[in-house]
């Protein structure tokens, strides 16, 4: 089966340089996709995520957008200091907000349409970020085998970027509107394994599913079971069951 595909260079305003995005399909619902800790925007076809959705892509039933991250300027390599790197996250944040989103727009032909977001690992921290700090543009998120507790990766820092780039964090003081927009506006799918390689990954999920409960944010928790491995076998079972919901 063919499904349209290409590779695009998208903004360059905020993070010094274009980046790279990989496109599928032709319609249907958007997809936005955040790579894992590797960054790499053609992850999803390498590791078979592409070939698993391929029929609803051809069939114009969803449209991916799978574009590159800095995370490992932001999170994962220390070598900088933190909050030189949590700066470089929100410039990340930026290109989304301002370069891509709009770019995602106007290649659907439509000004304001919502996009849903999705990733694996990391990527599901950035999928969870998005959708609960602007869920008029994210309504929703599938969010596989997620880091929520972002302190880890900057050894302990925090100043108010951390904190309201930490889900664990800024959900549990969510009230007053911004929880009502939220409440509202987006819906979020929690999925992990609690097998191997799960460990942090786990425990971060059962407690992010907790909070959006008490804070009454629209979600789903679904915990495998104990053979369920922190791998791409895994996380391609789990699309294909979740985003069928999402383009039936």
């Amino acid at each position: 089966m063919k499904i349209a595909q290409a590779l695009e260079r998208v903004g360059g305003k905020h993070l010094g340089r274009p980046y790279h995005l990989w496109r599928y399909g032709h319609f249907g619902q958007p997809l936005l996709v955040f790579p894992t800790a590797a960054g790499f925007a053609h992850e999803w076809a390498a590791h078979g995520m592409v070939e698993t959705l391929e029929d609803w892509i051809a069939e114009g039933r969803i449209k991916l957008y799978c574009t590159e991250s800095n995370v490992s300027e932001a999170w994962t390599r220390r070598e900088n200091p933190p909050d030189w790197r949590i700066a470089r996250h929100q410039a990340f944040e930026r290109y989304v907000m301002e370069e891509l989103l709009p770019w995602i727009r106007q290649d659907c032909k439509t000004p304001n349409i919502r996009v849903a977001v999705s990733g694996c690992s990391l990527g599901a921290f950035y999928a969870a970020n998005f959708a609960l700090k602007f869920p008029e543009a994210f309504p929703y998120a599938l969010c596989m085998s997620g880091r929520y507790e972002m302190r880890h990766f900057t050894d302990g820092f925090q100043n108010g970027d951390v904190y309201f780039n930490n889900p664990l964090a800024y959900v549990a003081g969510m009230d007053g509107p911004t929880l009502e927009r939220v409440q509202q506006g987006t819906h979020l799918t929690l999925v992990c394994g609690q097998g191997a390689w799960e460990e942090g990954c786990i425990e971060e999920t059962q407690a992010l599913a907790d909070l959006l409960a008490a804070k009454g944010i629209s979600h789903a928790r679904d915990i495998w079971g104990r053979d369920v491995s922190h791998e791409w076998p895994w996380w391609r079972r789990q699309a294909r069951y979740h985003l069928g919901r999402l383009v039936a």
